[in-house]
Order: structure tokens, then sequence, then C-alpha cells
């Protein structure tokens, strides 16, 4: 610690360095603590709990002697048996030997190791947040030796065998390794406090370094206190057995900056054991370490200073004491080896160099506190004797357990039973006293949540009509009973648990937890006496010991998982956390907006975790995936063109930016991101921004990092100009921001900031809206990320021993893996890292087969599971695998899942040294095929980087399309890209990113889309053979065969929805007749009428959705639901010259059915059509996305629209929970009936349309007039108007209908997405 102390400097960085490194510094020098520590002792420092004979022993069982029977052996071969070493005075041990007995069939196998000062009040070695068990020998000869993980100070240890040879008996010969150990130690009596007085008044202290070690059998008391007169202090203390660190740094007046910070940590600190604290601080960096156990914090507030008056106190609070003030008790036990910034307190104070006069009588040496605990497991109980025949009875005891329920004491009165159990946390005394007249029953309870490991006392008195229980001494809180009742006391008294056949039964059996300070009939408990055998009887009890354990310290849960805990283990409750599994490690949430969209999520608000199990928080974003970027957006609560007012050079206006998550948290969505970008803007009057490019600026912005940027949004890094200073298009161009030229009207200098290492803006300052007349508004606006580059980092192993190394992994006791594979060789080794028996290992083992098999010390692990489904099949799987202290899991593909509890004992430290291999095992069965997104325990290893410079590993990997491809929906087609994959709706009548997003549009009436055929579209030849001139000659263009799909709504009938007309007679038309049926008109020839199919008689034009799905080849006509129909054999079967296909309404130059003109076409179709396609084109969508170039264009008013998005079934439905409603609907964008289409034809031009129609009418209907009966053939030239008088068609046909079904309850609509 001195060293540590002495190479402090005042640089911020090395220091942070010097304080919060692993790495211990060693003197070379130091000679190392592994002396031979038993063999020199006399024999008399060796005694057992029993002998074989003389010649075994205890003296004799010295490693490597063959003195008398060789070795020591005891009595009986049982777990009462034990071998003590006095040692002499406290040593520091580092190893411990065993051998069995020479030349014998004896020895130990398997052993525990206990350690005490004082021969009394042992404390077992505990490892890995266990009572260690020791491997012993497995023959008389060899030597077992063990280096304790963590070395112990004692002046006697004793080693208690467990089992042993089965050819023999219990043998052992035994050797202790360690070092000389002294320090000064200082006795606190609860009234004495040593006062370090500084050598100044006030001190300023920018860092300290304490360190102490304590040993209490109190739970409360104050361990070192300092305090200042502004409010500055530092308090360590103990509180119900936990150690509590509080430190101020300083707080203001105003209530703004508040210092304090409280921390705790360990627990069952009164066990009367020495416990080691450190407390490292710089400024405001905490490092404080409880026996081996650091937490890293930063204090709260915003001071670096702890400002200290007069003294810092060791023992208790001389004065008020801050916080809380007097009423804390003093500490009453013993310290030694107290340091403060390189002091050596206890020697100041042995020296008399400290002021120690509040001490009645100072002492150097530990005054030892005389408790016998008794521990206590499921199988068993401490028998003792009690006064019998009496008529009154009197018990009493402490008791400490983690368990809600247990057996305490059971006794059988003379003509009763006594029983006090915990139940549920709470003391229950049941006392039943039966005889011939009557039965009598008292039960009191009392207490609640006794199962916290603290200490508790419990005081029973009954006697005659009256029982009285006390809990802790609080004689005011005791519970009483004045039942009918008379005591006659049966002289025997279990503790602990009864396993007795009995009359009546305890309701329970056994207790697990520890005693003391046992009173029976108002005497102690000779713990003693039974100890040796002479009073009273017990079985498998540990006499002079409490081995309670806590196990939620350290807690093994994380990310804020609350531990709970029983006698053998614990469990995490992660509810709320946003964590899953046995410690609460793994998140629930992807890592990013990317990761949701190919798990076939649409736009929406998510909870992301960029780190996964890392110490970042989930938080919630808002993800928009367009068709072929993904976007993450984060908002700040800066109000868009926020007044600034009042600010200058001098005094700038601060303007803080907070974001819906921590710098942290944001930061992690940029540093993965490819692209992102932040508008910010600043609208000025008289308000100067950056002036010029080599003068102050007026106003920066603060970025990541908290560094301070001179330029604005659509300039970059280094440039002091504004966009318009970048584009030379300021409004005076003598500047480079508009707002510089300081004019009296209002401007605007805005733009992208893109640099993404300088995002996210957190603060701006405002330098100059203090003159007469000057004003700003300031806008920030939200930070946007596009990309994940960790969710696609990914590299391709091509050759079988290709293979990338990285730094050791680190995953001690939590370690979780996650990555997707694709590959087609049957087998291969993900991933491995080893050490010294230790390892870890992923791997393909056969096409079917995932393996996950790791080492902690406990011998090999391997998880397996095993897909229905070949997993070399070229696609992406997902693997996740996780290891802990309580369970090892292992997934596949988010479906196949294997488990493993750890063992109740053993090891739970993952220990590797090598580098981590990915892509092969030491050369051996090499992974061929792409590996992508490899995250360990959070960090997510950068493959692509590594592959760049490692032969046969090329970075990335191609061939998204086969795994992701089945999200490209309704025609959509899969395009890949480097990092991922895009989905091409062109060619359908969708949009969005998984082209299932409806392209709709709402008719008004008159309005139209007309789709005109060109013979390459039809033929299917490609988009530039469509651009030749209009000169060119077309080719005649027949059908056999149409496919039709589109979905509509409508309150209106009767209306066209679909016409295909053509340069002769032939059409298709799909209209709704006037009694809102549909009905289908084909005529290709040969018929005298068109044939037509009607749908049953419903109404479908009753405002909701209907969707319609048609084929026809030759003569077979089909609908969806399947039904089939033919055309007459005399009809034709081709559909000669298509020419063009019409939405909505017919204005057609040609042959167009009268039927149709008259009845049908005025005034057209008024509703919603969505989805419409025709033999695999998509005029809706085309019209709506018209170009100049475009076939299809719309007359009329067209709304785009959603319509279609949400259908709805046949019977009617509420407003409430109809999805049309605007209130409840879900669509990206709500209807709106002035929202015209852009680039489309605007209202004006539509009027000016209409007119040279109606001119183009007449003048075709006097030519018509003319030549009607001239040329009666295909090809002649009829008006599309209607009129007037017409009715409803005569020619209506009976046949069943082919677009609808028998069931009007379940049609099968158009359903609205669901992504799984």
């Amino acid at each position: 610690m001195l060293l540590l102390v002495s190479n402090i400097v005042d640089d911020e960085s090395r220091l942070s360095l010097l304080l919060f490194s692993p790495t211990t510094c060693k003197n070379p020098n130091l000679k190392k603590c592994d002396e031979p520590l038993a063999s020199p002792l006399p024999h008399t420092a060796f005694t057992s709990s029993s002998v074989f004979s003389n010649g075994y022993a205890p003296g004799y069982a010295k490693l490597n002697r063959r003195g008398g029977a060789g070795g020591w052996s005891p009595l009986d071969s049982d777990h009462y048996q034990w071998l003590q070493v006095d040692l002499g005075t406290r040593r520091q041990v580092s190893a411990i030997a065993t051998q069995g007995r020479y030349s014998s069939s004896d020895w130990t196998t398997k052993y525990r190791l206990l350690y005490s000062d004082t021969g009394r009040n042992w404390k077992p070695y505990h490892q890995d947040g266990n009572i260690w068990a020791f491997s012993g020998n497995s023959n008389s000869e060899s030597s077992v030796r063990h280096e304790l993980q963590h070395g112990i100070v004692a002046r006697f240890l004793r080693l208690v065998p467990l089992d042993w040879s089965e050819e023999g008996r219990i043998g052992l010969r035994i050797e202790v390794y360690g070092c000389f150990y002294w320090a000064d130690v200082i006795n606190f009596d609860g009234q004495g406090v040593i006062s370090y007085r500084f050598k100044v008044k006030k001190m300023k202290i920018i860092k300290d370094v304490i360190a102490l070690r304590f040993k209490t059998s109190e739970s409360d008391g104050v361990i070192l206190h300092g305090e200042g007169q502004q409010g500055d202090y530092i308090t360590l203390e103990l509180d119900k057995a936990k150690l509590l660190l509080q430190i101020n740094l300083g707080s203001n007046q105003y209530g703004s900056i508040l210092g304090h910070t409280s921390v705790t940590t360990g627990s069952l600190l009164d066990d009367n054991h020495w416990h080691s604290v450190v407390i490292e601080r710089y400024r405001r960096n905490v490092n404080f370490t409880l026996d081996r156990h650091t937490q890293h914090f930063r204090t709260n507030g915003e001071f670096d200073h702890l400002d200290l008056d007069y003294e810092l106190s060791f023992g208790g609070m001389p004065y008020s004491g801050k916080p809380g003030g007097g009423g804390k008790k003093n500490f009453k036990g013993c310290m030694e080896s107290i340091n403060y910034n390189g002091d050596n307190i206890t020697d100041l104070a042995r020296r008399k160099k400290l002021d120690t006069s509040t001490f009645r009588n100072l002492s150097f040496s530990c005054v030892e506190t005389h408790t016998f605990p008794v521990f206590f497991n499921a199988t068993s109980f401490l028998q003792l004797p009690g006064r019998a025949n009496h008529n009154t009875l009197s018990v009493g005891f402490h008791f400490r357990t983690w368990n809600p329920y247990g057996l305490l004491l059971f006794s059988n009165l003379d003509d009763g039973t006594l029983e006090v159990s915990l139940k549920d946390g709470k003391i229950a005394v049941h006392i039943n006293v039966t005889n011939a007249a009557r039965n009598y029953r008292a039960d009191l309870t009392s207490g609640s949540g006794l199962n916290d490991g603290q200490w508790h006392a419990i005081r029973l008195v009954a006697k005659e009509n009256f029982a009285m229980l006390t809990i802790d001494g609080d004689e005011a809180s005791a519970v009483r009973s004045t039942s009918p009742l008379s005591i006659t006391t049966g002289g025997t008294y279990h503790l602990g648990g009864y396993f007795l056949q009995t009359l009546f039964p305890p309701s329970q059996q056994s207790f697990q937890g520890c005693m003391q300070a046992i009173l029976v009939d108002d005497q102690p408990a000779d713990l003693h006496a039974v100890e040796k055998g002479t009073v009273g009887a017990f079985e498998n009890v540990s006499l002079d010991m409490c081995a309670i354990i806590d196990r939620c310290m350290p807690n093994h849960c994380e990310h804020g998982g609350r531990c709970m805990q029983t006698w053998d283990g614990f469990s995490c409750t992660c509810d709320g956390t946003g964590y899953t599994g046995a410690t609460c490690h793994t998140s629930i949430y992807e890592p990013s907006c990317e990761a949701y969209k190919h798990l076939g999520r649409s736009s929406d608000t998510y909870w992301i975790d960029p780190d996964g199990s890392g110490p970042l928080g989930p938080f919630k974003v808002n993800c928009n995936m367009t068709e072929d970027k993904v976007w993450t957006t984060v908002i700040n609560n800066l109000p868009p063109k926020t007044a600034i007012t009042g600010s200058s050079r001098e005094r700038r206006t601060i303007l803080q930016v907070n974001y819906s998550a921590s710098m942290a948290q944001v930061t992690a969505i940029t540093t993965s991101a490819e692209y992102c970008e932040q508008h910010i803007a600043y609208s000025c009057r008289m308000s100067r921004l950056l002036n010029t490019p080599d003068g102050t600026p007026y106003t920066w912005w603060v970025g990541r990092g908290n560094e301070k940027h001179f330029y604005w949004g659509g300039s970059g890094p280094g440039i002091q100009k504004c966009a318009c200073g970048i584009d030379r298009n300021c409004t005076d161009a003598k500047y480079d921001c508009n707002c510089d030229a300081d004019a009296k009207q209002w401007r605007e200098d805005s733009g992208l900031l893109i640099y993404k290492e300088h995002l996210p803006v957190s603060q701006v300052a405002v330098g100059d809206t203090n003159r007469p007349g000057s004003e700003a508004r300031l806008t920030v606006g939200p930070l946007s990320c596009q990309g994940d580059d960790n969710y696609w980092n990914a590299a391709s192993f091509t050759t079988p021993s290709s293979y990338l190394h990285f730094a050791t992994f680190q995953g001690e006791t939590s370690a979780d893996i996650a990555f997707y594979f694709k590959t087609s060789a049957p087998y291969g080794v993900f991933l491995e890292n080893l050490g010294n028996t230790d390892f870890i290992r992923l791997e393909l083992k056969s096409p079917h087969v995932v393996s996950f098999s790791f080492d902690v010390g406990n011998g090999p692990v391997e998880l397996t599971v095993q897909s229905t489904t070949p997993l070399n099949d070229d696609l992406w799987h997902r693997v996740t695998a996780e290891r802990n202290v309580k369970e090892s899991v292992l997934l596949v593909d988010q479906v196949y899942r294997a488990s493993r509890p750890a063992p109740a004992q053993g090891h739970t430290r993952l220990e590797l040294f090598s580098q981590l291999y990915v892509g092969a095992a030491g050369g051996q069965r090499g992974f061929l095929g792409c590996i992508r997104a490899l995250r360990m325990n959070g960090v997510t290893l950068d493959l692509e980087e590594r592959a760049k410079v490692t032969p046969g590993v090329k970075p990335g990997c191609q061939g998204h399309c086969t795994s992701f491809g089945m999200y490209c929906q309704n025609g959509g087609k899969c395009v890949e890209k480097y990092n991922g994959y895009l989905c091409d709706c062109t060619a359908t009548a969708y949009d969005g990113p998984f082209c299932t997003r409806d392209v709709g549009g709402f008719f008004e009436a008159g309005a139209l889309v007309r789709y005109s055929f060109l013979p390459e579209a039809v033929a299917g030849a490609s988009r530039d053979s469509r651009m030749l001139t209009h000169e060119q000659k077309a080719r005649e263009v027949n059908l056999t065969k149409e496919e039709v799909a589109f979905s509509f709504s409508t309150s209106s009938a009767p209306a066209i929805l679909l016409y295909v007309s053509s340069k002769t007679r032939d059409y298709l038309a799909v209209v709704l007749r006037p009694n809102g049926s549909l009905q289908v008109r084909y005529n290709l020839g040969g018929l005298r009428e068109p044939f037509t199919i009607n749908v049953d008689e419903r109404n479908l034009a009753n405002g909701q959705t209907h969707t319609i799905k048609m084929s026809r080849v030759d003569r077979s006509l089909d609908h969806y639901p399947a039904v089939s129909y033919k055309l007459p054999d005399a009809s034709d079967t081709q559909f000669n010259l298509v020419k063009s296909l019409f939405l909505g309404k017919v204005f057609e130059t040609g042959h167009v059915d009268p039927l149709l003109i008259e009845s049908y076409n005025t005034p057209g179709f008024i509703g919603c059509l969505s989805r419409v396609e025709f033999n695999g084109i998509a005029p809706l969508k085309t019209a709506l996305r018209t170009d100049s170039s475009s076939p299809a264009a719309h007359l009329g008013k067209l709304v785009e629209s959603n319509c279609g998005a949400s259908p709805l079934t046949i019977p009617p439905m509420s407003a409430a929970t109809d999805p049309w409603h605007l209130d409840n609907t879900d669509a990206e964008f709500p209807f709106n009936e002035e929202r015209v289409i852009p680039d489309g034809v605007n209202r004006d031009s539509a009027i000016i349309g209409g007119i040279i129609a109606v001119v183009i009418f007449t003048i075709l209907c006097t030519l018509l007039f003319l030549i009607r009966y001239m040329f009666r053939h295909k090809g002649t030239y009829h008006t599309n108007e209607a009129k007037s008088g017409g009715g409803e068609s005569a020619g209506e046909s009976a046949d069943t209908a082919i677009m609808g079904t028998d069931n009007p309850e379940t049609i099968d609509e158009s359903k609205k997405e669901w992504f799984i």
C-alpha cells in the first residue's frame, strides 16, 4: 500500500491507472511466502480429536516423516475427527499439503480446513463462494499440495476429514506453507476513539488511501469518521453487520448539487473474524475493497476535493458528525494495520503520537469474546438437559439463518409438547398440554424477516396461565398469552432438529443456521461439556463454529437483479431489469434496429441493448425501416426554436441537450453505425454565430467527449463555416454564415452535422444576444444513425486450417457468446480458448448437432443440441451460449435449447490464458463457412479487420438472401448487399422494407387510372426496350391467360372497378352492380353476349374491404378461394390486342361495352382501391409513382392512401373496433383527402383536361353517327360517356359467383401484416 501511495503523482491519467489497475506491484527482492511452518513445530503443537494408539499420535503427522506408526489416525473413522496444529503465533498461510499414513492403507481423500486465532470460534476456508472441500490422497506415499486461492492469517489450523480410504481408515501427514506475519493491533472498547490530527487546520484532499483490518462480534459501530465545516465528510461504519461507506465531497446551499454518496458492501461481518478494508479515492473515482471484492464508483456532485477540518477519527465519532449526527455506536472490537495516506495509525498510537485520551484502558492486544456458536445442517440436532417436573419453563438463545422455515427448539413436556419454530421469517411458539380433564394450547407469534442472516435473540418464559415471547430484547413489543395453561417440564430440549418418533411431532423437522448464547432454565448451556461428551448429545453439529455463508455477497445477480437466498443456494429475480437467465446476464432485447429488421419487424419504437450483457442498460429508440436502410433515432428534450437572450462572449448562455438515453448508450449507437446525422439550426436577428474563420466564434457546440466544435451544420471539422459558406451562397458574400452579417431581418444557418465521432450534440454555448434588438432561436434535431456495423461484421473461412486469433477471453464467473454462422461443411470448431486445464469451446459436431463444452476445474462439461433440420444448409443460424455460477445454457436458432445446472460445490472460475481462436481449435477440425456478429460478454469482435491481414480468411460474407429472402413478401425480390440485403418491390403492388405495405389510392368522383400496355411490357422485355420511340410499329399482343388481384372498399354502386380494353371488341371488366354485388364480364369473341359471372347477392358496397383474386388460362377461370369455371366452348380463348387497363372509370377511344358506359361509368368509382396487380404489373402503384416515361397516368383527384392496409370482415364493425376508423388506425400516415400524390396531375390540370375531353367527345360523337353502320368490326370508335336513362344490366348470368364465397362470414380478406 505504501508503494502505491508513493507513486501517486498529480497526473490524473497516471493516477487512475495506479488506482484502478488490477495488477499488484511486487518487489522482486521480497522472499516468497512459502516456508514450511508445521515441520519445525514440536509434537505438543499437534492435537487431535482422538488417537488410535500411542504410535498414531498427532505429533507424528508431519509430511514425509516416518516416526511412530507413520502418521496420525483417530480412534474412530467418522466425521467427528480432526487434526489441529498450533503455529505458535499468527502466521500467513499460503498452501497446504497432505499424505497418507506411511506404508499403510490409511489416507484421507477429502478434507476441510478450519482456522482460528485462539483455538476457538473456528472459521472454515471459503473458495468460490462455498465452504471448500480439498481433494486429498489416493495412496499413502504421494503428496498432494493445494495453493490457497486466498491466503489466510491464523495461529491455529484444523483439518477435518470428510472421506477416507475404503481399504483402511483415516490417515494423515501434513505440511503447512506460509511466512511470518506481524501487525500492530488495537483493542477498541466501544468508548475510546483515536484522533489523527492533520498538520494543518484544514485539509483539501484530492486523493486518499485508507487501509485497515478489523474483527468484531457487534453488528453496528463507526470505524472511521472525518468532516469539515463546509459539509464534506467521510464515514466508514458497520450497519447491521454490513460495511457502509458514506462520502460527500461537497453540496451547494441551493440544493442543485448533492454530493452525498452511500455504498454498502459485505455482510455477516460480526463473525469475530478478521476482515480487510481498502478505500482508494482520486477525485470522484473510488475503489472500495472488502476481503478482495472491489466496488468501483464515482461520487455524486461536481467537486473533487475532500475538505476536512482538524482530524480523522478511528473507532467512532468524537463530535456530532454527519450524516445523522450523534447516536451512532462506537466500534467495539479489534483493528490492525491501520494506514492513512502512508501513515501507520496503529504504530503512531503505540508510540503515543496520537490522542487516545478517550480510552479508559488502551490495549494493544485483541480481547477475545467468549461466544460458543453451534452450526446446524439439515440432519443436525443438539440435545441439552434441563430441569424436569418444574412448573416454569425458561429458554433463550441467539440464532441466524437465511431459511424462512426451521425447527429451533422442541421439548416433550411431562404432559404435552413445546415447539419454537421459524415460519415465513416469523417466530411461532406452540405449547400443547394434555391431561385427563382437557387439552390446553397456547400459540405465540412475533417478529418478521428474521431469516435475514442477522443474529436475533429469543427469550421464552412459560408458567401457569402465562407465556411471554420476546424478540431481540424488545420488552415493549413482547407477545404475551394468558390462556389457561399448566406447565410441567420434561427435562430434555432438542435444538435445531428433532428426528425421534413422538405422538405429537413438530411441524418442522430441522434447522439450517447457527445458534449461540443458549440458556436452558436460566442457566447457560455448557457446550464445552457437550463437546467432550459428558453432557447432552448431538448429531452432525459443528461446535464452536458458525459456517453461515452470504451467497448474495458478492451479488452474482447482474444488471440490478435481486438476489434471494436460502442456506444452500441463491436465485435471482430479474423482473423489470431487461435481462434474463439464472443470473440476469442475458439481455432480452436485440442490439440494434438492424437486428429487429432482420427478424421481420417493421418501423416502430423498440428497446435495444447495444452491448447485450455488458454494463449498458437497454433503452428506447425509434426504428425506421425503409426499403434500403434502417434508421435509429434518439430524441432530445430541447424544444424547437428555443429562444436565447442576454448572452455575450463573456457570459454565454449554455443550453444543455439531454437525450432519451445516456451519453454512453448513445455513443454505442454512433460507434457501430455506418452513418449518423443531426440537424442543427440557428435562427437569428442581429445575433452573430461563428464570426469569421479566423476569429473567435460567438457560438459553439459541445459533442461527444465534451469537446468544443466551431463548425456548424452543413460544414465539417476544422472549417469554421456554415453551410452557406461551404456552398458560397450566404446572403452577404463577405461572411461564411448568414447570421454573421448581423442583419436586422431574420436569417437562419442550418444543416446536418454528419461527423459521427463528434455526435451527439450535448451542449450549445450561445454568445451574442445581449444587444438591443438581438434575438436568436436554436433547434437541435434528434440524432439519426443508419446501419449497424457490428451486426454485419463477418469473416469467411475458406480453408480448414484458417483461423482468427484475439486476446484471451475474460469470463471468469459469467460468460456469454453469441454469433451467426452459415456453412455447407458437416463439422467445424467455431471458437476455442484454453487454460492450464480450463477451456471453453463451441463446435459444429455434425450437420445436426452444435456442442458447447468447457471445464472450470470440476471436469469437462458438454452441452449439445440437436436440430431437426440440417445446420449445414448454407443458411444463417444463430448460436447463443452462456455459462455462469448457476448454470450453463446452449441455444440454437432460438428454438433448440440445452441447459445444465452448476454443481453445488466446486470451482466456479473459468481461468484461461491462451489466445482466443475463432474458426479452429489448434488447427484441428477447422470451420469452413461464415461467422458473423460474434459477441462475447457484450463486446463485438472485429472479425473483418482481423480477416484483412489473415491468410485463408476473407472479410465479409455474401449470400444473405438465402437466409433472409423469406422476408421479401408479395413477389418482392431479395437483392444482395455487402452488409445485408434489401427487398426490391418495383414489380409488386406493395412498398416497404419487406414489400408488405399496401399501395392504395382513394378515388373521388370522376377519378380514374389508365395504364397503357406496350408490347414489350406484355412480353416481359427489359425496361430499356420499353423506351423505344413512338414511331416504332407495335406488334400485336394477345393473351391466353390473365392474373388479376386487387382490394376495394366503397359505399357507392354501381361502379367499374377494373376494365381492360383492346383494339378489338375483346375486354375484361370487374364491376359492382347497382345492388352492390360483384360481376365479372369477359368478351373474347365468339359469343353474342359477354360471358358474365355474378357474385352472390351480398352487398359488397358496404364500406368494408374486399379482396379479389382471379386467373384465367384458356377457357378455365379460377378465383380464390379456389372455384373453377369454364368459358363456353363457343368462346374464343385469346384476348386480342390488349390496349389499356382502367381503374375507377373508363375513358377510352375504341369499342367499349355500351351497357357498362350507360349503367356503370357515371359518376365513376368512389372509394379505395389497393394492391392492384394484373399479369405481373402494378398499374395503381405505377400511376402513384408516375414520371414522364411512365405508361400509367391518372385523371381527377386521386389521393394515395393506406386504406387497404387493415381489411375488415363482412359483418359491420363499430367505430371503436373498426381498423379503418381514423382514431384506431395504426398506419404510417393518417388518411387525408387533401393530400395529392407527388408529381400527379393537379386540380387545374384536371379541369383543363376535362374541357379538352368534352370537345374531343363531341367530335367523336359526330364521327360515330356517320360511320357506325359503315364499319362493324373490331377497332371502331365509341365514346365512353353514359347515355341518359341507363338502367341495370338485363343480361345478368345466374352462374355461381366466382369472386366471393359461400359463407359471407368467412371471406378470406387480405390479412393484416404480422411478423414473427
